[in-house]
């Protein structure tokens, strides 16, 4: 969106991409070796995660900390690569994964921090793209990545539900129980509302909306009808099909670009001729 906002030239536009790209790859996986540090004596509880290499004895702990230092050295290759107040807001960021992990311990709403953690890319992709921060589109556009998180999150904690009660930990999954599709149906519309928002505040075209409203929402109605709560494969299926929700999204995006690029081309070749 920010792209689209700035007119930034493709190339760099593809080179953002590409360094974000690499930069949210590395660190998830930090906050996932993060998570399974922290996490082992409950994994080693948990049917599914149980033979996660730190809970199965395969990894050490100092291993695991050793490769962990290697991720974030990787993910400070990319960070210096951004401008300093881009850099301030990654470091902002770094709280929010560190406490992910004890939520569960203390909230059944440990989902709510991953997607505040998780979609913390919103706000340092605009200050990156532009050197600044548009409030007005940024802010609705993370709020919609929280909602989302919570949908998709909620549906793969459902996978773990029995072994959760079992050792104690929290979730949504839980706490929503068999009113979770109703609940994550508010968090749905809720998801597709506020990037609409976003998008009326950035000036994105019809292409966007029509993407995001036709397309998106109906590949979330899809899996809230699709998904059986109490079924973990029917669950890990619905979760990964979150993939193509997030690619829509882009789609959307560039869609919009490519309309608007070539509206614009199409018009000026229109002036030049009259002229």
């Amino acid at each position: 969106m920010a792209a689209f906002s700035s007119g930034m030239p493709l190339q760099d536009m593809a080179y953002m991409l590409a360094l974000f790209g690499t930069g949210a790859f590395v660190m998830r996986g930090a906050g996932c070796t993060i998570n399974d540090m922290w996490d082992v004596k409950f994994d080693k509880m948990v049917e599914r995660t149980r033979t996660r290499p730190i809970a199965s004895g395969v990894i050490t702990r100092p291993r695991a900390l050793a490769f962990l230092g290697g991720q974030l050295a990787a993910g400070l290759g990319v960070l210096v690569q951004l401008n300093p107040y881009t850099i301030a807001f990654c470091l902002g960021s770094m709280p929010l994964v560190t406490i992910y992990p004890f939520m569960k311990r203390i909230t059944y709403w440990p989902q709510l921090v991953l997607g505040l953690a998780f979609n913390w890319g919103a706000l340092v992709g605009w200050t990156a793209v532009t050197g600044g921060m548009n409030w007005g589109v940024a802010l609705p556009l993370y709020a919609a990545g929280v909602s989302w998180t919570l949908v998709y999150d909620t549906i793969y904690g459902h996978q773990d539900k029995r072994d959760d009660i079992a050792a104690g930990v929290k979730s949504t999954s839980l706490l929503f129980g068999d009113n979770t599709k109703a609940v994550l149906s508010v968090f749905s519309s809720t998801t597709i509302g506020l990037i609409s928002v976003a998008g009326y505040m950035n000036g994105q075209g019809l292409p966007f909306y029509a993407t995001v409203l036709g397309v998106g929402s109906a590949h979330l109605i899809w899996q809230l009808q699709k998904v059986d709560i109490h079924d973990p494969a029917s669950c890990w299926r619905t979760f990964k099909s979150n993939t193509w929700f997030g690619g829509i999204i882009l789609g959307a995006v560039l869609a919009d670009m490519a309309y608007d690029r070539l509206y614009s081309d199409a018009a000026g070749s229109k002036e030049h001729s009259i002229q």
